[in-house]
């Protein structure tokens, strides 16, 4: 007979910390840890491999770290013949079997789950998620009256907030918010990164490795690869390695992209984080600590803090205002379903190839590769955009739906119409030549538009800024990009549209590009 409770606290994947708001006040004596691992969870997108164990994994060392510390864990495996395959089912067995007075649960990262949770009929004292430094009501309350977010206005107030990086007198350090103009430096030929580290399998990751092999066959990514920690020693290992060899170079070349070297100067942190195996307030503590003590640049530290404590912030805040009515944006009226190349990586177009390959190899790729290369490619074709949200949302290892969510749908594909951002962020091939090589060895030529070896991304372009002029010509920052459209010869453009057009047909028949 299973022993009864006084307090039953379920603690979901993503919820993997010792301070979690609703572990506070824990009693081992009376109280209760519940965590699940359900086939809904795991399945309801065609999740990558490697990520599907890394939560598992991460969720087993998180329990046994709990019952180290003395608390009770009652934790169902996926392969449980006794597991429902949901949250709410679980929790209304366990809540049924150990009769808690109460049940407690930290907000969710995913609007979906909440709502059903909401909806099973439990008596569920919820909490807020502490994690985060602004809360669900503080950002409503930010976004009142506004027709129009802007990221960088919220920043200031998150740096404010937190104190982060400003002088005695409340003022920017440097002068200055931002420094993202110092970001964008493109990676000098013979400039090396540092060696990725690497985390091996304990006998856990091991046994969980066996069951994603076992139940998740049929998902798209490699499994082999899998190196991510997977527990709060390993995550910080991991943190502690990109300070003292990425953070400096990050900097500078925090948008650059090579081929062949998927991680480059980034900290492969934000899936530890997104768990719980990392707090945001350390992170952000340890990065301004680097600066003050002349270790690394400005740009790198202000760059750093800036995509946690503003972006990261700022898309959480938007998703939990908006949904659900914001998944369902599609402000250009995208009809063109996701090529399969995206879920096989065979392509002739190198930036492409090598954004998806070492995204189906290590679940990984980093913000501009997703930005202006897989995304870039969608907002171009006119992908619906519940199609590229799911896919970033599967093959990504950090990617929850808070997160994945506005930055794919607002970010990438303007789907909602400039709500999150202020224009599309769409490029010619020439923005990829710039910020990589991967032009070098491309079946296409990044200096032809309209040849039928030109680079996809500049007939597509062009082709993209025509069809939706009525939509966009009204934007002031894209003013300049119609003025260079509208002093191009007439034939110019007829053989941009129709280069552009030839280009659509093919993904429209299936074919790759």
């Amino acid at each position: 007979m299973t022993k009864a409770v006084r307090n039953l606290c379920l603690v979901l994947g993503d919820q993997l910390s010792f301070d979690l708001a609703s572990l506070d006040g824990l009693d081992s004596q009376h109280d209760a840890v519940l965590m699940v691992e359900v086939m809904e969870e795991a399945s309801h997108v065609p999740h990558h491999p490697q990520k599907i164990a890394l939560v598992f994994s991460a969720m087993r060392h998180f329990a046994q770290a709990l019952q180290q510390r003395g608390i009770r864990v009652q934790y169902v495996a996926l392969d449980d013949p006794q597991n429902t395959g949901s949250v709410p089912g679980e929790l209304g067995r366990w809540q049924s079997l150990m009769q808690p007075q109460e049940l407690h649960l930290t907000e969710c990262g995913d609007w979906r789950l909440e709502q059903s949770l909401k909806d099973c009929g439990l008596p569920i004292q919820w909490h807020a998620d502490s994690r985060f430094l602004c809360s669900r009501d503080e950002f409503a309350a930010w976004a009142s009256g506004k027709k129009q977010l802007r990221m960088e206005f919220f920043y200031r107030e998150m740096r404010r907030k937190s104190g982060l990086l400003l002088n005695g007198d409340g003022t920017p350090v440097g002068g200055a918010w931002n420094f993202d103009a110092d970001n964008r430096k493109a990676l000098p030929k013979g400039t090396k990164a540092p060696y990725p580290a690497r985390f091996a399998s304990d006998s856990i990751t091991q046994e969980v490795l066996v069951l994603v092999r076992k139940h998740f066959s049929s998902h798209y990514g490699d499994l082999d690869t899998f190196d991510y920690p997977v527990t709060h020693t390993d995550a910080q290992a991991l943190w502690d390695y990109f300070l003292d060899y990425g953070l400096a170079g990050f900097g500078d070349y925090q948008d650059a992209m090579a081929s062949d070297e998927p991680f480059l100067f980034h900290a492969r942190i934000s899936a530890a984080l997104n768990i719980g195996l990392l707090d945001l307030r350390q992170l952000c503590s340890d990065v301004e600590a680097a600066y003050w003590s002349g270790g690394i640049g400005l740009n790198a530290a202000e760059g750093f803090i800036r995509q946690l404590i503003g972006w990261r912030e700022y898309v959480r805040g938007v998703y939990w205002l908006k949904m659900p009515d914001y998944a369902a944006g599609n402000a250009f009226g995208n009809s063109r379903p996701l090529p399969e190349f995206y879920w096989t990586g065979e392509t002739q177009m190198n930036c492409m190839r090598q954004a998806i390959g070492q995204s189906l190899k290590h679940a990984y790729a980093h913000h501009i590769q997703r930005l202006m290369v897989t995304g870039n490619f969608a907002l171009l074709a006119g992908i619906v955009p519940s199609q590229i949200c799911e896919w970033y949302l599967a093959i990504y290892m950090d990617a929850f739906d808070w997160v994945e969510l506005p930055n794919t749908l607002g970010m990438v594909m303007h789907a909602d119409g400039g709500y999150l951002g202020s224009k599309p962020y769409c490029a010619s091939g020439q923005y990829i030549k710039r910020m990589s090589d991967y032009c070098r060895d491309c079946a296409y030529k990044v200096t032809e538009s309209t040849a039928d070896n030109a680079c996809p991304f500049n007939a597509l372009y062009w082709h993209f800024l025509m069809r939706h002029g009525d939509l966009l010509r009204g934007n002031q920052r894209m003013a300049m990009l119609y003025k260079n459209l509208d002093r191009m010869p007439e034939s110019k453009q007829n053989a941009l549209w129709n280069r552009g057009q030839r280009l659509l047909a093919k993904l429209d028949a299936g074919e790759s590009l």
